[in-house]
């Protein structure tokens, strides 16, 4: 029996890999190595790129290079290659209520008061939301929903109390037919404290699916739950004096190393937590080595601005332990005054950690070894490996300043590239169904542009 006539036809067919084709393969191997490195080349990295592969005293962002611009990219897994994202800014007269998480019941609390501390955050991220360029009017549009809210700074003067902060969050929330649509997941809320979520009482019945700003990623010594989860929420730096952090000169100019008096210090209080404790009677034995002052918020033994970060820039080491919470402001404020910044909190969590590394530009020794071991270890560090430590600092503490998102290295810049890779395309929740057609409906089968508020929340 005669083969099949594709297979005759296969059998009387030239070789499929001749000579020519062996050396024409060659030919294009050899090409694409050379036209490999010189595009390589012609992209240098970034002075704030860092290759994790390379045991380098030079530090960088994880970032594989800068736009045009000079902007700094984010690594492309998981992010993108360019930032591309809508945010929504609820406005405070389109909302009943929302402006009582601002202002106050009677709307006594000023803006300009809420810029001061910790509390500074929420109104800064709000107000340089406002002027991003990644800011859409049209809900429609919107990949994300910011939330403006001062409570913080509401709470600690007066404005409103435990109750009618949360009292207050459910009557805005019911008014959000976006928010009921995602269940929440696509809204954006600011706490800026140590107590983080926690502001709002009712935070796990209503926002635990959105996604919270704080600089807290551990509440459990307090509560039985902490408000962080590092799979939806971000880490956000602390708020430094912007008199340390402005373009120019600075209220306060880092000194040499040799002019330092201490080899440590740790300024705070005590606050009746254990480390912060053994510091302080670590540093009763060892004043010459570690400084520790109870700082005082009150009276003649106060310390100004000025002197506060002198104190904290006449050591070598800048000691960060826990306090009310795991994270401390001290840990970013090091990064100005230029000490190595030491952290003495475990459960601490720490902002950019996919283009971080945090191993190359501080310290984090176990809480429960402080003593004079401590001590011993910072002082055998010669100050040439603190010089680098330092230096490598320098290059990334661009990201604890909140500046324009239109930086080239700034906490706005670096929050736009979160928030992108928490971006969804498809939003539904429990209370959230669609029909052959597309149309988004509720349990009533209302279509999504008809629904009317108070709605029941997720």
């Amino acid at each position: 029996m005669s083969q099949p006539r594709v297979f005759q036809a296969h059998a009387h067919a030239s070789p499929f890999c001749t000579r020519s084709h062996q050396i024409s393969a060659l030919f294009l191997v050899t090409a694409t190595f050379f036209l490999t490195r010189l595009f390589d080349q012609s992209f240098p990295p970034s002075t704030c790129y860092l290759d994790h592969g390379r045991p380098s005293p030079y530090l960088s962002l994880h970032v594989a290079k800068t736009d045009g611009a000079g902007h700094l990219l984010w690594p492309e897994r998981g992010y993108g290659s360019h930032l591309s994202l809508k945010i929504y800014v609820y406005d405070e007269n389109e909302i009943d209520g929302l402006k009582h998480l601002l202002y106050g019941r009677d709307g006594s609390i000023s803006t300009n008061a809420c810029l001061k501390g910790q509390w500074a955050s929420q109104v800064k991220i709000h107000r340089l939301l406002l002027e991003s360029r990644f800011r859409t009017r049209k809900k429609k549009e919107a990949d994300l929903f910011f939330v403006p809210a001062y409570v913080k700074c509401v709470r600690m003067m007066g404005g409103l109390n435990d109750k009618e902060i949360n009292q207050t969050y459910v009557k805005v929330l019911s008014q959000m037919p976006y928010f009921r649509r995602s269940g929440g997941r696509d809204h954006i809320f600011v706490f800026p404290s140590g107590a983080g979520a926690h502001l709002f009482r009712s935070w796990a019945t209503y926002i635990n699916r959105s996604i919270i700003l704080t600089p807290e990623g551990d509440r459990t010594d307090k509560r039985d739950v902490s408000a962080f989860n590092t799979w939806k929420d971000i880490i956000i730096p602390g708020n430094i004096d912007d008199g340390m952090t402005k373009a120019g000169p600075t209220i306060f100019q880092p000194w040499p190393l040799s002019k330092r008096r201490y080899l440590a210090n740790y300024l705070g209080r005590a606050q009746k937590k254990v480390g912060r404790l053994k510091l302080i009677e670590l540093a009763k034995e060892y004043p010459d080595k570690l400084e520790c002052p109870e700082l005082q918020f009150s009276g003649s033994n106060k310390l100004g601005r000025l002197e506060y970060f002198q104190h904290l820039g006449n050591a070598k080491f800048c000691l960060a332990p826990r306090g009310e919470s795991s994270w401390t402001l001290r840990f970013y404020e090091a990064f100005f005054v230029e000490c190595v910044p030491v952290i003495l909190s475990d459960q601490v969590e720490l902002p950019f950690q996919n283009v971080i590394d945090y191993t190359q530009i501080s310290i984090k020794w176990p809480a429960t070894s402080i003593g004079p071991e401590l001590l011993d270890y910072l002082a055998s560090i010669p100050d040439e490996v603190i010089e680098q430590i330092i230096a490598r600092g320098r290059q990334v503490r661009c990201l604890w300043v909140y500046a324009p998102d239109s930086e080239p290295c700034s906490t706005m810049r670096g929050l736009m590239w979160e928030l992108q890779r928490k971006v969804r395309q498809f939003h539904q929740s429990a209370e959230t169904f669609w029909l052959h057609n597309g149309t988004v409906v509720n349990r009533d089968f209302v279509e999504f542009a008809n629904w009317k508020h108070p709605m029941p929340l997720p």
